[in-house]
């Protein structure tokens, strides 16, 4: 098998739907419900505000806000069967956007 062959092998497993399917095999919306889980990143960011690390706390937002705003939406669904006007799609893109200006702020605004 050539190079090219494997390269193009890789990119056809990176279709969204195997994506999605992955993604929810990994049972992302478990992880992110768990006691643990969510004791170690809050811990983490509160580490993050204390010492202002800017670029990791922008980081566990974009993670952890990510993984739960995909977790909603895959348990929800996002079909446009409804029209544009699906409320679950418009909640997920109404949410990444508070997520990206959020992080954008972070990083590129506040200065202190």
């Amino acid at each position: 098998m050539s190079l090219i062959d494997k390269v193009v092998d890789f990119f056809k497993s990176m279709q969204t739907e195997q994506v999605v399917g992955f993604l929810e095999q990994m049972k992302i919306g478990e992880l992110i419900h768990h006691p643990y889980f969510l004791a170690s990143v809050g811990a983490l960011a509160l580490i993050c505000v204390i010492l202002k690390w800017r670029l990791l706390l922008s980081f566990i937002i974009l993670a952890v806000g990510f993984a739960e705003l995909f977790n909603y939406s895959i348990a929800r669904g996002t079909a446009l069967g409804e029209g544009m006007g699906s409320e679950s799609l418009m909640i997920f893109v109404g949410f990444g956007v508070v997520i990206i200006s959020v992080v954008i702020y972070l990083l590129f605004i506040k200065s202190e």
